[in-house]
C-alpha cells in the first residue's frame, strides 16, 4: 500500500507498519524537525519527504494512489497540562491541514483510511476534531503494551480494538537491575492530607519542589519536559536514559543513536508507542479496504 504520514517524526508509523505486517509500496511523510528527519532518514532512506505540511498543495504526488493517511497533529493547544489554547495555538491549527488533506484524497479515492493520534482534552475540542473527521475516538492506554501510563485518543475509519494488556512492568524495561524502582514527577504541587493544593510551593513558604510517585510499576507519561517522569532507583532520584525511553515508547533501544542525548528524548517524547499503532493498523487487515493488501 501507499503510504502518507503527516507530522512523521522519526517515523514510528513506519516502524508500526512492518510490526502489523502490511506492506508497503510507497511511504510519503511531511517532517521539518531536522533532528528527527536526521532518525528516519537513517533508518528509511527510501521514503519520500515532503517537508511543511501547510505546503500541500504543491505536493507533486498521485493523491489517488494514497491507501492510507496517518498522523498525530501537535497536540501542545490541547493539551491539559499546557495553556489549552486549542485551535488559536498555531501547533494545534495544523489538524485542519490533516483535515483537509484527507478531504483531498477522499474525492479522488473514497476508500482511503485513516488514523489520527490526539491527546486527551476538553470535549469542546475533541467534538470538532470529531466532526471534521465524521467519526468518534477509542481511547487507549498504551499502559496495555508498554510500561508507561500514556492516555491518547485514536480516530479512524475502521474499527479499533484495544491491545491485550501485556502487563509489562517498569522494573523490566531500567537498564540495570535495582532492588527497588518508581516513577516520580515534579510536579511544583504538593498533596496536604492526600490532597492535591494549586498553590505553587513558593507561596506556601516552602523551598523545594516536592517529588510525586506512582506506586503501580507503571511510569508517567514521557514527555519533552524531563520532570514530568523520573526514576527513584533505591532511593536515588535521576532522569531515564534514553535507551529507557525507547523502550517505553517501544522502540529498539538504539533508534536514535545518530543524534544527540537531548534531541533523542524529546523525539521519543513527541513520539507515538509504536506497539499501540501497530495493533491498530493490524485491524485494517481485517477489513475488505485497499486492494494492495
Amino acid at each position: 500500500m501507499n503510504v502518507l504520514s503527516l507530522f512523521d517524526g522519526i517515523s514510528a508509523g513506519r516502524l508500526a507498519l512492518e510490526r502489523a505486517g502490511i506492506p508497503v509500496d510507497t511511504y510519503y511523510k511531511s517532517e521539518i524537525d531536522k533532528h528527527a528527519l536526521k532518525v528516519s532518514t537513517f533508518h528509511y532512506p527510501l521514503d519520500v519527504n515532503l517537508g511543511d505540511v501547510q505546503g500541500w498543495k504543491d505536493w507533486d504526488i498521485d493523491w489517488s494512489s494514497i491507501d492510507l493517511l496517518i498522523g498525530g497533529s501537535p497536540c501542545m493547544g490541547f493539551s491539559f497540562a499546557g495553556k489549552q489554547l486549542a485551535f488559536d495555538d498555531p501547533r494545534s491549527k495544523l489538524f485542519f491541514e490533516y483535515s483537509n488533506i484527507l478531504k483531498h484524497i477522499q474525492s479522488l479515492n473514497p476508500k482511503v483510511k485513516f488514523m489520527l493520534e490526539n491527546v486527551r482534552m476538553k470535549k469542546e475540542y475533541l467534538d470538532v476534531i470529531s466532526s471534521y473527521l465524521d467519526v468518534q475516538p477509542v481511547l487507549i492506554n498504551s499502559s496495555l503494551v508498554s510500561a508507561q501510563n500514556r492516555v491518547r485518543f485514536y480516530w479512524a475509519n475502521f474499527p479499533i480494538s484495544q491491545p491485550q494488556d501485556k502487563n509489562v512492568s517498569l522494573s523490566s524495561i531500567i537498564d540495570i537491575t535495582h532492588a527497588s524502582a518508581v516513577c516520580g514527577a515534579y510536579r511544583g504541587r504538593y498533596l496536604i492530607n492526600g490532597v492535591r493544593q494549586d498553590s505553587k510551593m513558593k507561596t506556601a513558604g516552602l523551598t523545594e519542589q516536592r517529588l510525586e510517585l506512582r506506586m503501580d510499576n507503571k511510569t508517567n507519561c514521557i514527555t519533552t519536559v524531563a520532570k514530568d517522569a523520573v526514576l527513584v532507583l533505591d532511593g536515588a532520584v535521576r532522569n531515564f536514559t534514553t535507551v529507557e525511553y525507547a523502550r517505553l515508547q517501544n522502540f529498539p533501544d538504539n533508534w536514535c543513536n545518530s543524534i544527540s542525548k537531548t534531541q533523542a528524548l524529546k523525539a521519543y517524547g513527541n513520539s507515538w508507542t509504536v506497539d499501540v499503532i501497530s495493533h491498530i493498523l493490524k485491524d485494517i487487515l481485517k477489513q475488505n479496504t485497499p486492494k494492495r493488501l
